[in-house]
């Protein structure tokens, strides 16, 4: 069984949210809309018609959450910021309140001995900039560099690690490709135009926080989801298929942010849509910045196998006959497989790309059908078994000589989980979204005297 001595003294514990999932507050203290607002309240684009307008009331309750993750006993802290609450149009002026907010919550962190790991984008777009095209007009690598200049020269002094993105595939992929999230777009060619102007959009950022309130301590980097795409037979049409997911779901983004270029297979994929004259890989070679760290967020495997005529799948365009296979044992509430090995795979592989690069394990967790008590409290030996199980793959890793400097539980309260609204819990505390009461789960707990230990 694991333990906390298994890890580094300075290993880094600790727990993550994001914004539009906690926060509420979407009409106060000046904030603007933002995509998911109006994705969210469009008929049909959310489970029963869920949003985000109160959802944890963290921007209201945020003493009293800093204070479970006190009690918790983490070290640290992942948030992100919301765009629409710094900068309500999404360009132009600053919104002195939302600045005044996030300062308040970084100072009750500190005040706890909490250090906050800022993300500055996690998928919440200002609606007026999709107005304006999006992560498609080429536009928004300056309106993002801007974005994340605004939040160094506000913020720079209490918080000392970023990271410009989370998850850039689920931003580009599921929201332009697959339209399941926000703003809900459906076209292939899309989703390849606002991976490449995230990926400018990074490296701009990167630039202008490294020229915005200087520290030496600051730590600027990215956090991606890597997931294993994995053939689910080992004939050469299947193993072709999971290459070609592959390429998409991960070796774009990693090879874009590590290196400042794409893989060969991602550039045929723009061509076969045709956007390829809209993807200037001499811009992205030149605009490319090293980074300090880089978060790597995984939940599972993804398995992959081949048939003739299988639909093209909106979240990996490209890849012909490729299909998602149903994956082995156990399985979460997302249908997500438990398959710890997996992180120890993805770690290892991460670490063969950037062998001197620090790499954080950003996001593990799991959902599971919580079922309270009376009193509220949920016995949730799912997901100990679950973390723990993960906690062991990345201790595995690391004693195979991956560099892992630090584990976030997803998430420190049950949140708006985007298309899925308030179906699927992943926190170590519960929410009763009626009430708004917080009721920490056996798992917080055994994380609490895991920490302790």
């Amino acid at each position: 069984m694991v333990t906390r001595a298994d890890f580094p003294a300075d290993f880094v514990w600790g727990v993550a949210a994001s914004s539009y999932q906690i926060e509420g507050g979407v009409a106060d203290g000046g904030r603007g809309p933002s995509i998911w607002d109006t994705f969210s309240h469009t008929p049909g684009r959310t489970f029963d018609g869920q949003h985000g307008d109160v959802t944890t009331d963290h921007y209201h309750r945020y003493l009293d959450d800093v204070a479970l993750m006190a009690e918790l006993g983490v070290d640290a802290y992942r948030l992100s910021l919301s765009w629409s609450r710094i900068i309500p149009d999404g360009t132009g002026a600053v919104n002195e309140e939302g600045i005044a907010f996030y300062r308040s919550l970084l100072s009750a962190l500190g005040d706890r001995g909490i250090e906050p790991y800022i993300t500055l984008y996690h998928w919440d777009l200002p609606e007026s900039l999709h107005q304006r095209g999006g992560w498609t007009n080429p536009e928004s690598v300056e309106w993002f560099a801007n974005y994340a200049t605004v939040a160094k020269e506000h913020l720079g002094d209490v918080a000392t690690v970023w990271a410009t993105h989370n998850e850039p595939w689920c931003a580009a992929f599921l929201g332009y490709g697959s339209g399941q999230h926000a703003p809900g777009i459906s076209d292939p060619g899309s989703a390849f135009v606002a991976a490449h102007h995230l990926m400018l959009a990074h490296h701009a950022a990167i630039a202008a926080m490294r020229r915005t309130a200087p520290r030496d301590e600051d730590r600027l980097g990215a956090v991606l989801n890597l997931i294993p795409a994995w053939a689910e037979d080992s004939s050469d049409s299947a193993q072709a298929a999971a290459r070609g997911v592959d390429a998409i779901h991960n070796r774009l983004f990693a090879s874009a942010v590590l290196d400042g270029e794409y893989p060969d297979a991602v550039l045929r994929y723009m061509a076969k849509f045709g956007v390829d004259d809209r993807i200037d890989t001499d811009a992205l070679a030149a605009a490319h910045q090293p980074i300090d760290y880089l978060g790597v967020n995984y939940y599972n495997i993804n398995h992959f196998g081949y048939e003739p005529d299988a639909p093209l799948m909106g979240e990996w365009p490209g890849p012909e006959g490729a299909y998602m296979a149903e994956p082995p044992g156990q399985l979460t509430e997302m249908q997500w497989g438990v398959e710890p090995v997996g992180l120890t795979w993805t770690l290892n592989r991460t670490a063969s790309w950037a062998p001197d690069l620090p790499l954080y394990v950003t996001e593990n967790g799991a959902a599971y059908p919580d079922e309270p008590d009376d009193t509220g409290f949920v016995q949730d030996d799912d997901r100990i078994d679950y973390i723990e199980r993960h906690l062991e793959a990345v201790a595995e890793a690391m004693a195979e000589g991956t560099d892992v400097r630090g584990f976030f539980v997803w998430s420190i309260l049950d949140n708006f989980e985007w298309s899925f609204g308030y179906e699927k819990r992943f926190g170590l505390v519960r929410v009763d979204f009626d009430t708004l009461e917080r009721i920490p789960k056996a798992s917080y707990r055994w994380y609490q005297r895991f920490l302790a230990d």
